[in-house]
């Protein structure tokens, strides 16, 4: 599948690149620095399957974009891929279709699973013909597959994805503060959406003992299963 890379920072753009081109079944179509480049290049046949999309860019946002692709009626796939962690962002992302987001930094094996998890979804649409309610559902959860479902009242689903794919991204355990500085929230909701991630089996708890005080806890993503 021709994924197009979209990121105003010349650097990042590349190492996304870089990611794209080491996923089995993906190649990068092109870059593109500014939402104006990225339109050009979905107009260009072949048009690119998906595109990584950042949301600041020099001359519009990234949803911007997005919301002028479905406008030319451009059908071509979106994942989020920034650092905008604020959650009007998030809830307009889904509203506009949007497949994933990924918070920047993220990791190659976070990358990696957003496009395995695509191109499952892609096999499964492809195949055409009919699909009973089971596969509906599994269809529509699959790029969020692991979010915590039924969540108890007063959890807002966007919120625990942040702090969900905080935990996916990175690259050992994270305490409260470190999730709440990665994600933007403040310490005490990250801390509330971790404890409900640890009991739901979706998250890992260690304790890390220093010399005096309370053990930190410390959270790593690891379901069971």
């Amino acid at each position: 599948m021709e994924v197009l890379v979209v990121d105003d920072d010349t650097r990042v753009a590349r190492v996304n690149a870089a990611y794209v081109e080491r996923v089995p079944g993906f190649r990068v179509a092109g870059l593109a620095h500014s939402a104006a480049e990225a339109l050009r290049a979905m107009e260009v046949a072949p048009r690119p399957d998906l595109v990584l999309m950042d949301h600041h860019l020099p001359d519009e946002t990234g949803l911007a974009v997005v919301q002028e692709m479905r406008r030319r009626g451009l059908q071509i796939d979106v994942v989020m891929v920034t650092a905008a962690r604020d959650l009007t962002t998030v809830r307009t992302a889904l509203r506009q279709g949007v497949l994933h987001y990924l918070v920047k930094p993220f990791s190659f094996a976070g990358l990696r699973s957003a496009l395995e998890t695509y191109a499952d979804l892609r096999r499964t649409l492809d195949r055409g013909g009919t699909a009973e309610q089971s596969e509906v559902d599994k269809i529509f959860g699959t790029l969020s597959a692991g979010t915590v479902p039924g969540l108890p009242k007063g959890h807002s689903p966007p919120t625990a994805e942040l702090v969900r794919r905080a935990l996916v991204n990175a690259e050992g355990s994270l305490s409260a503060q470190e999730v709440a500085e990665e994600t933007g929230l403040s310490r005490q909701t990250a801390q509330r959406y971790l404890k409900l991630l640890e009991r739901t089996g979706k998250a890992g708890l260690t304790l890390r003992y220093g010399d005096a005080g309370r053990p930190e806890h410390r959270y790593v993503w690891a379901p069971r299963g």
